[in-house]
């Protein structure tokens, strides 16, 4: 019996060997993804994003995991979104100010990647670009900063335009700003500003008719991932009542809209990956800069200033990084 109890217990030790191994590998990294916007309407910026996790030796199922939250337009989801993933998640990451708020105020420990486009330090995400202090770090696109180039470049375009719609969405964060700088990148220009507002799709249309009435020159678009998602929609409506307008980035572009001014998105959203993998490797993001972004492209699209019946400056033709035929 002493024999068969001793085989017993040592059989029993043999079989635990595989889960005590088991329990001594580390757990696989969780990332939090907050996007504002649809998954589908951040399809490229998700690759981009992946792209720059590779380059630091993570690849999603592989040794990582990433679970994705969207608001999908709705800002006031946010804060329950960023909560549920602050109780899950190794980092979390967000992109848009909105979705940096809402992270921020759900935790004060787990780390914070960021991209926004106004300055992290006036917006309290941080205490300095060059030291964050705290748990969050990211990068800052310079959306609000190059509104007054995105309107320079638009007049360059439409030199007889007197009158500029802005466009933008009373419930995206950078609002207040993109209003202000346009007023006064328009006084220097010489140009009379209309505000129209809309955060829905219907919004959308209702100010469009309104502009339509009031017979703009050009149309401002403001940032916005209501925006950004409705860009078919928006792109629609300008080009068929023919008014020539500037967009926050490429993707309107290629929606056929006339033209955009900003920065590289698949740039930001490589380098958000780059710093989330540093900060899986133990990095802090304390001692991690917030950069600022040095990448920006001019996207003109040649077929629709045909239609429009505008003919492409030479000087601007020299300086657009692309010219969609």
């Amino acid at each position: 019996m002493r024999r068969r109890r001793q085989f017993i217990t040592l059989l029993g030790g043999a079989a635990a060997w595989p889960f005590a191994a088991s329990a001594q590998q580390p757990a696989m990294p969780v990332i939090g993804f907050l996007g504002a916007s649809l998954p589908e309407t951040s399809a490229d910026r998700l690759r981009a994003f992946h792209v720059g996790l590779r380059e630091t030796g993570y690849v999603e199922g592989d040794n990582v995991t990433i679970l994705y939250r969207w608001a999908e337009n709705h800002m006031d989801r946010l804060p329950a979104l960023a909560a549920d993933l602050a109780r899950r998640v190794t980092v979390l990451v967000s992109y848009g100010t909105a979705p940096a708020l809402a992270a921020k105020a759900a935790t004060t420990t787990i780390p914070i990647v960021f991209g926004v486009s106004e300055d992290p330090v006036r917006l309290g995400l941080v205490a300095s670009l060059a030291r964050p202090s705290g748990n969050l770090t990211g990068l800052n696109f310079l959306g609000s900063e190059l509104v007054a180039k995105r309107l320079e470049l638009l007049r360059e375009l439409v030199p007889g335009a007197a009158k500029v719609t802005v466009l933008v969405d009373p419930v995206a964060p950078p609002t207040e700003t993109t209003v202000r700088d346009v007023e006064v990148a328009a006084r220097v220009l010489g140009l009379r500003v209309q505000i129209l507002k809309a955060s829905t799709s219907r919004e959308i249309d209702a100010a469009v008719a309104t502009f339509v009435r009031e017979s703009p020159d050009v149309l401002f678009v403001g940032g916005a991932f209501l925006f950004t998602s409705r860009r078919v929609q928006l792109v629609h409506l300008a080009t068929l009542h023919k008014v020539p307008a500037t967009y926050p980035a490429r993707e309107f572009v290629e929606a056929g809209g006339l033209m955009s001014y900003g920065s590289n998105t698949t740039d930001i959203h490589r380098q958000i990956g780059v710093y989330t993998g540093r900060i899986l490797k133990g990095a802090k993001p304390a001692d991690l800069p917030v950069v600022q972004s040095s990448k920006f492209e001019l996207v003109v699209n040649a077929q629709t200033a045909r239609m429009l019946g505008l003919t492409l400056p030479p000087t601007l033709l020299s300086i657009a990084d692309e010219v969609i035929e």
